[in-house]
C-alpha cells in the first residue's frame, strides 16, 4: 500500500456517522494549517450536475496553450485517487505525486487531531495546502457535492464561479426537487463575482437568477449572455466581446459544445486578454477520461466483435442519460451496425431516469 492510502485508511474511523453537510469541520482543520485557503491564485469555482469536469478541462487546456500555469481540483477520481489533484508547472501540470501527497495528508492529520472528518474534507485541506505553496496562475476548483456546505465552498472570493446543466442527483442531500438542487448550488455565488451559467431548465435558471440577485453575484446566461452553435463542422461562439469560429471540441458528443462554450464564457470573462489561438489549440487538445471516451486498446476491445466500436461513460443520472442518448442516436444514424448498451450504477441511483432516454435506442 503507498503511504498516502495508508494514511487515508487511518481517517477513515474520524469519518462522522452521519453525513451533515456544513462548513464546520473544514474551516476548523483550515484554521489549525494556517488558512491555505487564503493564499491560493485566482480561483474560479464550478458546481453543477453534469459536465463540470469536461467544462473544467476545456478551461485547463486553453490556459495551459496561453502558457498560464494551472492547479486543477476535481472529483471523484476515475482509477488514482491523485487524479484529484492536479499540480501546475511552467510545462503543463501533473498530479501529485504519492510523497508530496503523503505530506500534505500527514500534516492534515497532525492538525485535525483527531476531530471528526470526512475523506473529502481532509483532501480538499490537503489539496489547498498543496495549492497554497506551488506558484500558479490559476486554480479551477470542482464542488464535490452541492455547493452551499461543500468543502470548497471556503474561498472568500473567488475570480469567477460557474454552473453547470443541473439534473436530478444526490436528492437525499440535496433536495428532490430541481429548485432545491439548484439552491444547493447557488450557495457557490459571491457577491460582485461573476457566474457563469450554462444552459439549464427554465426552474432552474429562475432559482439561480433569483439567488444571483439576493447576493448581489452579476450572471451570465447561456443564450442570453453568450450563444453557440455548430456551422458547417465549426463551433460559432458569441458574446458582447464579438464571434469567434473554432474547431469542434476534441471530446465526443454535442454537450461537450456546451460545455466547451461555458468554458469560453467564464474565460473571455475573467482573462479577457487571451488570444483566440488559446481556444483554438485547448478546444482539440482537452482530455477527460470515461466521458463518451472510445476505447481504442485494451482487453475490452481485443475481445469485442470485430469491427465493433467501444465507447465508455460515466453518467449516471437524468441529464448525463440524455446527452449520452442523443450521442448514440447520432452514432446510429451513421452506422448499420446494431446498437448495445451495457449499464451498471449504485443502486442509490435512479436507474429508470437514466435509461428513460434509450427508448427506441438499443
Amino acid at each position: 500500500m503507498i503511504e498516502s492510502d495508508a494514511i487515508l485508511t487511518r481517517f477513515m474511523p474520524l469519518h462522522p456517522k452521519k453525513i451533515d453537510l456544513s462548513l464546520g469541520r473544514i474551516e476548523r482543520l483550515l484554521g489549525e494549517l494556517g488558512s491555505p485557503e487564503r493564499r491560493l491564485p485566482p480561483t474560479i469555482h464550478v458546481a453543477g450536475t453534469n459536465g463540470k469536469g469536461s467544462t473544467i478541462a476545456f478551461m485547463r487546456a486553453i490556459l495551459e496553450a496561453a502558457g498560464r500555469r494551472v492547479h486543477v481540483y476535481t472529483s471523484p477520481y476515475l482509477v488514482r485517487f491523485h487524479e484529484r489533484i492536479r499540480l501546475a508547472a511552467a510545462s503543463g501540470g501533473r498530479l501529485v505525486d504519492d510523497e508530496r501527497l503523503a505530506v500534505a495528508f500527514d500534516a492534515c492529520e497532525r492538525a485535525n487531531n483527531g476531530h471528526p472528518i470526512s475523506i473529502f474534507e481532509i483532501t480538499t485541506a490537503a489539496a489547498f495546502k498543496l495549492f497554497s505553496e506551488t506558484p500558479a496562475d490559476y486554480l479551477l476548483l470542482e464542488v464535490g457535492l452541492g455547493g452551499r456546505y461543500d468543502a470548497t465552498n471556503v474561498i472568500e472570493r473567488p475570480l469567477a464561479t460557474a454552473v453547470t446543466p443541473i439534473s436530478m442527483d444526490h436528492i437525499e442531500f440535496l433536495g428532490d426537487t430541481l429548485e432545491k438542487i439548484a439552491f444547493e448550488k447557488a450557495g457557490i455565488f459571491k457577491a460582485g463575482v461573476p457566474a457563469i451559467v450554462g444552459p439549464q431548465p427554465r426552474a432552474v435558471l429562475e432559482t439561480l437568477e433569483r439567488e444571483g440577485r439576493r447576493v448581489g453575484a452579476p450572471l451570465l446566461v447561456a443564450g442570453e449572455d453568450f450563444r453557440f452553435h455548430e456551422e458547417h463542422g465549426r463551433l460559432v461562439y458569441e458574446d458582447n466581446r464579438g464571434l469567434i469560429d473554432l474547431p469542434l471540441p476534441r471530446l465526443a458528443g454535442r454537450h461537450q459544445q456546451m460545455n466547451a462554450a461555458t468554458a469560453i464564457a467564464v474565460l473571455r470573462e475573467t482573462v479577457p486578454e487571451l488570444e483566440t489561438e488559446a481556444f483554438e489549440l485547448g478546444l482539440t487538445a482537452a482530455e477527460w477520461p470515461a466521458r463518451l471516451q472510445r476505447l481504442g486498446t485494451g482487453r475490452v476491445p481485443e475481445i469485442a466483435p470485430r469491427g465493433a466500436d467501444i465507447w465508455l461513460d460515466g453518467g449516471h443520472n437524468e441529464g448525463g442519460g440524455r446527452v449520452l442518448a442523443e450521442a448514440m442516436a447520432d452514432f446510429e444514424e451513421k452506422s448499420s451496425r446494431p446498437l448495445v448498451l451495457i449499464c451498471g450504477m449504485l443502486t442509490t441511483k435512479d436507474t429508470g431516469a437514466f435509461l428513460a432516454s434509450f427508448k427506441g435506442l438499443a
